[in-house]
């Protein structure tokens, strides 16, 4: 890795290539992670970020797969890439447990009958994954798609969800209480930029923490610019659907 010392103040110091991301274009798709072989780039609070400058080689192999342009390769002070601590790291990852998701590639599945379950019924579920903090914007499953924003509790509580709300739709959850709302209103806001989404219908429980959904779809229609409609459904902790006023 090509690098050149300089001196500040008298002291030598190492200055070479490296990833630089700009966090306003970022949008946490994550496919710059998947394409750093040494595991240099983390999304931590929705965006890509560089955890260690020894991680980074400064190839720029991640640059193509980011569609929104917000890598870019600088040369500035860095301490020096280092191979075999890069190698460490990723192999601490994927031997640490409950670091990562193996299983967060974007999938398009069919409907699934299951006739060995207990109603006779399977899932409607059609991509993976659901939640929001680990779908990508730009997941082929989005594009003019019907999208259905579901409370993480719904599905507990309504037994129809997947006839009722599932089927057709391009599935997403999360918790206003537990997620960090910023995060899930860009996310959100991602999506409808990057998508012609057809419509949304939003399912929410009754309890005040949950209704927020509401306020934070609004947000993200906001910021799109997003013309698609919604319709909000509450669901009662007894299982009753109630439609909301529009």
């Amino acid at each position: 890795m090509a690098s050149r010392g300089i001196i500040i103040n008298g002291v030598v110091v190492t200055v070479r290539k490296i990833v630089e991301i700009d966090e306003m274009l970022c949008n946490g798709c994550g496919q710059c992670v998947e394409a750093c072989a040494e595991g240099a780039i983390e999304i931590r609070g929705g965006k890509a970020k560089v955890v260690s400058d020894v991680f980074c080689d400064g190839l720029g192999a991640c640059l193509g797969e980011c569609p929104q342009g917000a890598l870019k390769i600088v040369e500035r002070e860095a301490e020096e890439f280092d191979e075999e601590a890069a190698m460490k790291h990723v192999g601490s990852k994927k031997g640490a447990a409950g670091q990562g998701c193996p299983s967060a590639v974007p999938m398009i599945m069919g409907p699934r009958s299951a006739p060995a379950a207990p109603s006779g019924e399977g899932s409607e579920l059609t991509n993976w994954p659901i939640q929001m903090r680990l779908v990508s914007p730009n997941a082929p499953y989005f594009r003019d798609a019907s999208l259905l924003l579901a409370g993480d509790c719904t599905a507990f509580a309504f037994a129809a969800m997947h006839p009722g709300f599932i089927r057709g739709r391009t599935t997403v959850i999360g918790c206003p209480k537990l997620d960090d709302n910023e995060e899930f209103i860009a996310k959100l806001s991602a999506i409808l930029s990057a998508n012609s989404i057809k419509d949304i219908a939003l399912v929410h429980m009754e309890v005040p923490c949950c209704g927020q959904m509401k306020r934070l779809v609004q947000e993200a229609r906001k910021r799109s610019g997003s013309a698609a409609p919604v319709r909000s459904y509450t669901i009662r902790r007894t299982g009753e659907l109630v439609e909301d006023a529009a």
